[in-house]
């Protein structure tokens, strides 16, 4: 059974870059047929999907995200971590990783696997 658990700041200053770091067990990132996704849900706000890294190490973005977001992993520690630039207050939110075997299911956020979540907020 694969489990994941989100790491990084509760608290991000506005224009900075939020890190998170997702750490998996139960399984290895590099496992066939497996993608693994951050998805967000800011107060008040449905889920949104963000973006996924696959086994092969090919990444996905959502294009509203696109331009701020990175997703990379080090296989060594089991881990895949996200990067998002330029935040702002609106991206104040409960952050999520997730996975799944299937890329499509994560898109439309139905995942396997969820993290517990991470609140993060930006503000000064």
């Amino acid at each position: 059974q694969v489990q994941l658990q989100e790491s990084g700041p509760g608290l991000v200053k506005p224009s900075q870059t939020l890190y998170l770091t997702c750490t998996v067990s139960g399984e290895s990132i590099t496992t066939n047929y497996y993608y693994w996704s951050w998805i967000r849900q800011p107060p008040g706000k449905g889920l949104e999907w963000m973006g996924a890294i696959s086994y092969l190490d090919s990444t996905y973005y959502s294009p509203s995200l696109k331009s701020r977001t990175s997703i990379s992993r080090d296989t060594s520690k089991n881990q895949f971590t996200l990067e998002l630039s330029s935040v702002t207050p609106e991206d104040t939110a409960v952050y999520y990783c997730a996975a799944d075997q299937s890329l499509h299911n994560l898109v439309v956020i139905a995942p396997g696997s969820w993290g517990q979540g991470t609140q993060v907020t930006v503000s000064s």
